[in-house]
């Protein structure tokens, strides 16, 4: 597969690194377009194999998957770059774009020989690890090219759009308050003595070996509590 991903911040670095770590997606097939070079040069150094541009247009030429990771605002002005240069035969889109809705997204991409293939997807920030939890939303054709590349980058999961927010609040956010978790638990073992390095090590150990008790068949939280 070979993958354009529009936008370099957290979610589009995040994708970019995960697939250049992996075997699957050689970073020669990987190229990111970002309008400042910054992000592109810290992409860059990390993978030097990895495709680098700042022509949206041109990073989306003869892309089999087109990832765009934007903030919602810039999605219309990205979108009316892309709009004649995609193939909509051969090219799939996938956006990263929170608050966008499918029929938003439709209208966006709309022209008089129909649409691509579109799907609405969201991941988390452990994509660099290949430890998403990412959901993908169908919304013209079946997001094959989409379910591919983010199995690529942990577990997916298809969902109707309607439960996207709390989808969102689960896993998106919901690694954001893991974290918070985290935090006020490492704060609370330098209260009791430890070392900060310390108690985070036993912190985050401890949450591996409930999540991997958890991902156990037929194992339920309220059991594990009560042992």
């Amino acid at each position: 597969m070979k993958a354009a991903i529009i936008g370099a911040g957290n979610m589009g670095s995040a994708i970019a690194r995960g697939m250049a770590k992996g075997s699957i997606v050689p970073a020669t097939s990987i190229t990111v377009s970002n309008p400042s070079q910054g992000k592109l040069d810290r992409l860059k150094a990390a993978f030097p194999a990895l495709q680098v541009t700042r022509d949206n247009r041109a990073a989306a030429k003869g892309a089999d998957m087109v990832i765009l990771a934007v903030k919602p605002w810039i999605l219309p002005d990205v979108v009316e770059q892309l709009r004649d240069t995609l193939d909509y035969d051969k090219q799939e889109v996938a956006a990263i774009v929170a608050g966008v809705s499918g029929e938003e997204l439709k209208g966006m991409f709309r022209k008089a020989d129909g649409y691509p293939d579109l799907s609405v997807d969201m991941p988390n920030t452990a994509m660099e690890l290949r430890e998403s939890m990412t959901f993908v939303v169908e919304v013209v054709g079946g997001a094959d090219r989409a379910v591919k590349a983010f199995s690529l980058l942990g577990k997916v999961m298809k969902i109707e759009e309607k439960l996207l927010p709390a989808a969102t609040a689960l896993a998106s956010c919901g690694i954001a308050y893991a974290m918070r978790y985290v935090r006020a638990a490492v704060e609370g073992g330098v209260e009791l003595g430890f070392r900060a390095s310390e108690a985070q090590a036993i912190v985050v150990e401890t949450l591996k070996g409930a999540a991997s008790l958890l991902a156990l068949p037929g194992v339920h939280p309220e059991s594990e509590i009560d042992k």
